[in-house]
């Protein structure tokens, strides 16, 4: 997408076809750094390629792992097993996952690795992380509380036991389960409380580790316990990303249409996979949504929660401030510009006041996306039933959904640039 501003024409009809989503974003990394830490070649099949991905695929070369992608869903990795230093700092852009989790595996290497991203991305904190792993005897530096961080590493852990506050990520502790396969003894991890961000990213950590030969128990609801087995080099398929399907599961019900995504939503195995039940219950979806669990669907039903028959007031959802925008203002940012009044903050909550005769309505809106993917994507919802609709940067959902545009234009919906 090369214009600096899309507006979305409403379609006026149902929208209905078929549309594939891409792999998911947050199996993809995993796997991707999971293969770069086993010996051997393991093949990555349903891959998504976008910025997020090809960040972590750059960084893996860069530090000596040949990463192959003979088409456009697969990575074949091929690695010693270790990550050699790089010649430079490790540019991941805003891509949290992959800056997370290369800190603390990076943690166990042998030599200076340098984390950096952009200017958003050094703005998202990762100070709790780095906390931990400083507990553990890393040299580890984030003078911000924020990328860059800088490690330098003995290729061990000075303890086998680390507490972590996962308050305001999961990431954190994914980040931890992985490396701590690849630590000379038998490691625990301990939640400091009982906050965490959406515990079902956990699971597809855990899932992916084990596929990758990791031993992992979980003796409480609080702590994990790894054994030091390393990774094996595996074939892994990625399924589809549930937090791309939300806007298609979305634009079904807004517009009555039906779309064939070709994954039932029960298949899933993602936590924003949740957001479905919600959205089926369009235009009546309830007056109280809990987003903890399913963070990422959260952009998706506010806006559609616009057009819903009740008022709607989102909770849980403070992490959505530390995402790659604060989404939570950016969300009533963009409401309010389409209609003044249409929501508003209240503590970390979001309220959207409902409105259905909003459809068909002409309310010009230029749609500030921060940078922000899951913004421009569900704003663009807005557009498929209010006229004037605008959303700016476009091009930014090419970090996890490069044909975003593509998908929906071949469901009907057409657009004007610039």
């Amino acid at each position: 997408m090369t214009t600096d501003r899309l507006t979305i024409i409403p379609p006026g009809h149902p929208l209905t076809g078929r549309v594939s989503p891409p792999g998911s974003k947050s199996i993809t990394n995993r796997a991707l750094l999971l293969a770069g830490l086993a010996k051997g070649t393991s093949r990555l099949t349903g891959a998504l390629k976008s910025d997020d991905t090809r960040y972590m695929a750059e960084a893996l070369r860069a530090m000596g792992v040949t990463v192959e992608e003979p088409d456009a869903t697969t990575f074949v990795v091929t690695s010693s097993g270790e990550l050699t230093p790089p010649d430079a700092p490790l540019f991941l852009g805003n891509a949290g996952t992959a800056t997370r989790f290369l800190t603390a595996a990076l943690a166990l290497g042998r030599g200076r690795y340098v984390v950096d991203g952009d200017e958003h991305m050094r703005k998202r904190p990762i100070k709790p992380l780095v906390d931990a792993l400083r507990s553990l005897g890393v040299a580890i530096d984030a003078p911000t509380g924020c990328p860059p961080v800088t490690i330098d590493a003995t290729g061990a852990f000075a303890e086998n036991r680390v507490v972590i506050d996962a308050g305001l990520s999961s990431q954190y502790v994914s980040a931890l389960l992985m490396a701590a396969a690849c630590a000379d003894a038998p490691f625990e991890i301990a939640l400091a409380g009982a906050d965490i961000g959406a515990r079902g990213y956990i699971d597809l950590t855990l899932a992916a580790m084990r596929a990758f030969g990791a031993r992992v128990e979980q003796p409480t609801p609080a702590s994990w316990r790894i054994e030091p087995t390393g990774y094996t080099a595996t074939d892994f398929h990625i399924e589809p990303d549930a937090s791309a399907a939300t806007y298609l599961w979305a634009a079904e019900v807004l517009t009555g249409g039906t779309i064939d995504i070709g994954t039932p939503a029960g298949a899933f195995t993602q936590p924003d996979a949740k957001a479905h039940d919600v959205i089926a219950a369009f235009p009546s979806m309830p007056a109280v949504i809990d987003g903890s669990q399913m963070q990422d669907a959260i952009p998706t039903i506010a806006v559609l929660a616009a057009f819903n028959d009740k008022p709607v007031r989102f909770t849980g959802i403070a992490n959505l401030r530390v995402k790659e925008c604060d989404r939570v203002r950016a969300l009533s940012t963009g409401l309010n510009n389409i209609r003044p009044g249409l929501a508003t903050e209240e503590g970390d909550d979001l309220l959207v006041f409902a409105d259905p005769a909003l459809a068909g309505q002409n309310l010009p809106a230029a749609i500030d996306t921060f940078a922000d993917h899951r913004i421009a994507m569900s704003f663009a919802l807005a557009g498929l039933k209010i006229s004037g609709i605008t959303i700016l940067d476009p091009g930014c959902v090419a970090k996890t959904y490069p044909d975003y545009w593509d998908a929906l234009a071949s469901l009907g919906v057409e657009y004007k640039a610039g």
